[in-house]
């Protein structure tokens, strides 16, 4: 007798019933699936927010916190680092290159951040991208800002627009240094990394604001032209190092470390980042849970479909037990058809799931800067889908023994 064969026709029999199970299935395979590719893009996306860069030098603090305000724009440095020292440690044999970062102002809710020219050529997001301008160039001038796509979406910003930079990070400020507004030279495209909610500007700039200012109190009025060459700044909040040779990195970690003339901290980005996500995979092993308990949902429906249907198909099995099919041909029968439901389900899952990649990816890269690929399922998908098809066969087991269960008389007897 052959099973696949009788299946097939018997699932064609009820044919409504098997679509539905099959598509119930699929949506719990694309869920499940789903949200397994975008936490290891996610994963890796965040691991990427920073890349290119070997070290990340702030004042002691821990390495975590460092790595919030200096990446992230989150909370504030415990103490600037002097320029002086930036200055002996960018000279230091095997540095190939340092961008000093500055912190405490904001526009509008998003963080102000002075560093250097060559902040927009040497940093890197991602898998080694470089920053690009969707319009305008990066800063000149004293008072030349370049802002990220989401400022420049969020508050409408377009070349030539004035920015009045607040004093502190706060969203509402009452200190305002609206005597030296800066002019938008240029805008960010969308990297989905805190760049994009960051407005940009020289650390002469970030001189030039606080020059008749002592705190967050205004003062006497500016008595001379403001240049770059007059703007040297004490003191900067964090920088980041690129190095020569990865082969210097724990020396040069080491070194930054026991610093005699002042307490600093080094930290590898990439460590600190996996320590800050591992933070929070509590969030993250909650939406496995949900998708799992989605899929035995869909399977628990099945289940109940085929115990639900049994009472119908007495007459079926009967007649199949009187043409001389065992039971065990009954119950493997009835497996089958489970499986064969489950296959067909992941089939559709697999197809509306790279189907919904391939529209949806331009999109989420644009908004959220998160790239999901398409590509082979790995193992660890994999595993999950044969888990799942193992459980189905389980699943099967309980109708066909149910059926194994009914007598042939009794599914013979006509009811009254």
């Amino acid at each position: 007798m052959n099973l696949r064969l009788l299946a097939k026709k018997s699932l064609q029999s009820r044919r409504s019933t098997a679509i539905l199970t099959i598509f119930s299935i699929a949506v719990s395979v694309l869920l499940l699936l789903g949200v397994e590719k975008i936490r290891v893009n996610a994963q890796s996306s965040f691991a990427n927010t920073i890349s290119g860069t070997d070290l990340i030098v702030g004042a002691r603090s821990g390495s975590i916190q460092l790595l919030l305000y200096s990446v992230f724009r989150m909370g504030n440095a415990t103490n600037n680092i002097s320029w002086k020292s930036y200055q002996d440690i960018a000279q230091q044999k095997g540095i190939k290159w340092t961008i000093p970062i500055s912190l405490g102002d904001s526009h509008r809710g998003f963080r102000v951040m002075g560093t250097s020219r060559d902040y927009f050529s040497v940093y890197q997001y991602g898998e080694k991208r470089t920053l690009k301008f969707s319009s305008g160039v990066q800063f000149e001038g004293v008072f030349d800002a370049v802002i990220g796509a989401e400022v420049a979406n969020s508050l409408n910003y377009a070349i030539g627009d004035e920015v009045i930079i607040s004093h502190g990070t706060g969203s509402t400020s009452f200190s305002q240094h609206k005597d030296k507004p800066f002019v938008i030279s240029g805008i960010l495209k969308h990297t989905g990394t805190p760049v994009d909610r960051t407005v940009h500007v020289s650390l002469a700039g970030i001189e030039a604001m606080h020059v008749n200012w002592q705190g967050a109190v205004k003062k006497r009025k500016v008595s001379k032209a403001l240049t770059e060459s007059n703007l040297q700044p004490e003191s900067i909040t964090a920088f980041l190092v690129g190095l020569d040779s990865k082969i210097v990195s724990f020396k040069m970690q080491r070194y930054i470390n026991e610093y005699s003339s002042e307490p600093l901290l080094a930290i590898f980005p990439g460590i600190a980042l996996l320590e800050l996500w591992s933070l929070m995979s509590v969030a993250e092993k909650a939406l496995l849970i949900i998708s799992l308990f989605v899929v035995l949902a869909s399977l628990t429906g099945m289940l109940a479909v085929s115990l639900a249907g049994l009472n119908e198909r007495r007459r079926e099995v009967a007649i199949l037990r009187s043409v001389g099919a065992s039971h065990w041909h009954i119950m493997g029968l009835l497996v089958t058809e489970t499986v064969f439901l489950t296959l067909a389900g992941i089939l559709l899952g697999l197809m509306l799931l790279y189907s919904s990649i391939w529209l949806a990816q331009p999109i989420i890269e644009k908004n959220y800067g998160l790239f999901i690929p398409i590509t082979a399922p790995n193992i660890r998908e994999l595993g999950m889908v044969s888990m799942l098809l193992a459980t189905s066969f389980i699943v099967g087991l309980v109708p066909a023994y149910r059926a194994y269960k009914n007598s042939l008389a009794d599914g013979m007897s006509i009811r009254s």
